[in-house]
């Protein structure tokens, strides 16, 4: 194991509880906003996880006054205080990328089959 890889090892995260795309998730991030800081909780579903290691990356879309927002969240980052899984999805792909297509009720449910 090289230096670089243990720098790597010391900042990945094992804390945070274990999700899937299709979940529907709130993520709790720290956000400075001058000299203050204070919680913003963003609760939508999860429908992208890409790379791995330091690397790896999470989607969220909600609905949100009738459009859709979508944020893209490092997993390692420090700035997340915490996740939470409220809801588990079943479905069978890995992107979900058809539900920017739809509008209304039918863009939040994720249920396959």
């Amino acid at each position: 194991m090289n230096v670089l890889e243990k720098i790597q090892q010391e900042q990945l995260r094992t804390d945070l509880v274990p999700f899937k795309v299709g979940d529907t998730i709130r993520v709790h991030s720290r956000v400075k906003e001058g000299d203050r800081e204070r919680v913003q909780v963003f609760s939508g579903i999860v429908i992208n996880k890409q790379g791995r290691g330091l690397q790896e990356t999470f989607t969220v879309r909600r609905i949100s006054y009738g459009e859709g927002v979508e944020r893209v969240y490092p997993t390692h980052s420090p700035f997340i205080q915490k996740v939470e899984v409220e809801r588990a999805g079943n479905v069978r792909r890995a992107k979900l990328y058809y539900l920017r297509k739809r509008v209304g009720k039918t863009a939040t449910k994720v249920e396959e089959g």
